[in-house]
């Protein structure tokens, strides 16, 4: 490193990093220069970010025109068709202009009665793999045939939807409480729920529970619904199956206007290979949005890969990320497939070596455009937050980008669910290991945010299952009255509580769950598909189990809704770390204190502890603000609630010590007394 650099901020935090300080300083010259050359060409990224206005279908009212524009650099042809020329597939030719854009203009006049709102358009495109029929690109709107479901571009001249005065700010909610949902799949009935009635009824639900932000599955258009909206075709328009972008556009402002952000998982990791719905060889090219070859190809998820070193790739990419923030008013994005981008090997192969997070086996390109695209939402919004889903761990992922690293808000804990996996499938209750549950709670550096989860959607798809459907499987079936008397139905409710709790409490900065798992929901998420005959029975919330009372799923809902509000009344998740107390492996217990408040879990599977001691860190008057084991949770009732506990000073030790009533599978939160 030359003497007149300055050594990267994320290597004075972390002295473990200092071996790739040039490695550091090169990440961030590659982002400085792409930057300036981006500059250079457009003035600056938040203009380059406006090709949606200058691409696929605008009106230009100076000339009166609608002018369709299309980059396609190989291809021989194009032409325009759709219900405005009866689809006659050649009779509107685009020119090319410059720079492999084609383009059309449609006096808006002459066209007036048949280019018009909702009526349907394609693209033929001539290259050398020959005459296809192909949706614009930047198209805004796509839907589907109900007969011969193909898909097509719409035509979607709606007026400007009023907004009002909303100036949403995430970053004055605090702590973030985030529910994670597919509006699709969010209603009861047997059938896709819409726009509308995830704003009439699920967004009430959200809030009662106590969440603050809502993550919203599936936005961009996907032509295969069982993909969990991760194989998009079509960036710029809001899934057609669901509603309108009007509709979509009044869930936010409805969510806004309760105190409500919303956040779009966004994939730019990849897109399906589809050629009538897609991008793939839109131009008659393998190159023109992807790589060539093995690099260009996801092995895993059987999709293509963009080419983030083309200008016109980020472009589009970044375009992507201004309308979303400007458009749509989204508070922000989740990124999918972080961990896919940054490595040629996509996450699958070991990282063990600082070489192999700067050098080895890293895709530049692809963390140069994250840089890119988090520098653009802070722009666009500056109280955008922007979450990495990343489970390698990658050195400066959510550290700012002048600091070395790569600027996302927040990272996600992805190893706490699968702590939680390898615990329940394959460790007996009585060898769980509290200095290891310790350890991986807190695995994360002081300043690096964490979304902390027990489980997310990833948990709850067919192959695999959620805490709960682990827990107590077929017992679900049979035994969730409340007046049914069953061990295993008792062990899964007590440790769905504990486990969430305490994931909570320790694991991160801010917290996610999966719409319909603080209740337990039953068995899995299976959308419909050949092997299910089309069935919508696994691909829906069941929220009248919990709304029914004489069903035991209530108690695992209120006792969720009472954990957010302890957790959010305290502001946890705005402090770094808890403070160990007490690490019992003999009784399973552990005790620590965060934000002023004591927590106490004991997961022995059946000794509860008379006159259990404990170190607290005043002296005073204790009382008991949360406990697993009330009977309005599912509990048992063991401890006193209502009692105040005193602490006793121990001259031995010069500590202050309370004693409890330790029951078995139970945590409680002690708030100390004013």
């Amino acid at each position: 490193m030359a003497n007149s650099e300055k050594l990267p901020k994320i290597v004075e935090q972390d002295s473990w990093l200092e071996p790739a300080t040039v490695d550091i300083i090169a990440r961030h010259k590659r982002f400085t220069s792409k930057l300036d050359y981006i500059e250079s060409i457009s003035g600056n990224i938040e203009h380059f970010s406006k090709a949606y206005e200058f691409m696929g279908i605008n009106f230009i009212p100076s000339e009166n025109c609608w002018v369709y524009r299309e980059w396609a650099p190989a291809a021989h042809g194009l032409f325009l068709t759709g219900d405005f020329n009866d689809w006659n597939q050649y009779s509107h030719p685009l020119q090319k202009v410059e720079n492999g854009i084609w383009e059309i203009k449609l006096n808006a006049e002459y066209y007036k009665t048949v280019f018009t709102h909702g009526s349907k358009v394609k693209v033929l495109v001539k290259s050398d793999i020959g005459d296809q029929l192909r949706i614009p690109a930047y198209i805004r709107r796509v839907v589907q045939d109900e007969d011969t479901k193909n898909f097509s571009g719409q035509l979607w001249f709606s007026p400007d939807f009023n907004w009002g005065n909303d100036h949403f700010d995430i970053k004055k909610l605090g702590d973030l409480f985030i529910y994670e949902a597919h509006v699709g799949m969010a209603q009861e009935k047997e059938g896709l729920g819409t726009y509308d009635e995830f704003t009439e009824n699920i967004l009430p639900r959200i809030k009662k529970a106590g969440y603050n932000a809502v993550q919203l599955m599936a936005i961009q258009e996907h032509p295969y619904y069982g993909s969990f909206g991760y194989h998009v075709s079509n960036f710029f328009a809001p899934s057609s199956r669901f509603g309108t972008p009007e509709d979509l556009k009044n869930l936010i402002s409805t969510a806004h206007s309760m105190g409500i952000a919303v956040i779009m998982d966004l994939v730019h990791s990849h897109t399906v290979k589809n050629l009538n719905e897609g991008l793939n060889k839109f131009d008659g090219s393998e190159t023109q949005y992807f790589h060539a070859g093995a690099r260009g190809e996801h092995p895993n998820w059987d999709s293509k890969l963009f080419d983030y070193g083309k200008t016109e790739v980020l472009q589009f990419l970044l375009s992507n990320i201004r309308y979303w923030l400007k458009e749509f008013h989204f508070d922000g994005f989740r990124f999918d497939g972080v961990g896919s981008m940054l490595y040629f090997h996509h996450g699958d192969e070991p990282i063990d070596t600082l070489d192999k997070y700067f050098n080895q086996g890293v895709e530049f390109d692809a963390v140069t455009y994250l840089q890119l695209a988090n520098h653009l939402s802070h722009i666009i919004n500056p109280h955008a937050v922007t979450i990495a889903e990343d489970v390698s761990g990658m050195p400066g992922l959510a550290s700012p980008i002048d600091d070395g690293g790569i600027g996302f808000d927040f990272r996600l804990g992805m190893g706490i669910p699968d702590f939680w996996i390898k615990y329940l499938k394959d460790v007996p209750d009585e060898q769980w290991s509290m200095s290891e549950m310790w350890q991986v709670l807190n695995d994360r550096l002081p300043y690096v945010k964490t979304v902390t989860y027990c489980e997310s959607h990833d948990q709850a798809l067919v192959g695999d299952k959620t805490i709960a459907f682990r827990l107590m499987d077929k017992e679900m079936y049979f035994n969730m009255q409340s007046s049914d008397e069953n061990v295993v139905v008792e062990r899964g409710i007590a440790l769905h509580k504990m486990i969430r709790l305490i994931t909570i409490a320790l694991g991160g900065q801010a917290y996610l769950n999966f719409m319909g798992n603080e209740f337990g929901h039953p068995e899995w998420i299976d959308f419909p598909r050949e092997g299910n005959d089309w069935s919508y029975q696994h691909a829906r919330r069941q929220w009248s189990l919990m709304d029914n009372p004489l069903l035991r799923y209530h108690y695992l809902s209120d006792f969720d809704r009472a954990m957010i509000k302890t957790i959010k009344d305290a502001k946890l998740l705005s402090t770094l770390y808890a403070n160990q107390i007490n690490c019992d492996e003999n009784n399973k217990c552990l005790i620590y204190e965060r934000a002023g408040l004591i927590f106490l879990f004991n997961f022995h599977t059946s000794e509860s502890i008379p006159g259990y001691e404990f170190v607290v860190p005043e002296a005073g008057k204790y009382k008991i603000i949360l406990s697993t084991d009330n009977v309005k949770f599912g509990g048992h009732g063991r401890i006193n609630e209502e009692m105040l506990y005193t602490t006793r000073f121990d001259e031995a030790t010069s500590t202050n010590r309370l004693s409890i009533y330790s029951t078995n599978r139970t945590a409680i939160v002690f708030k100390k007394a004013k």
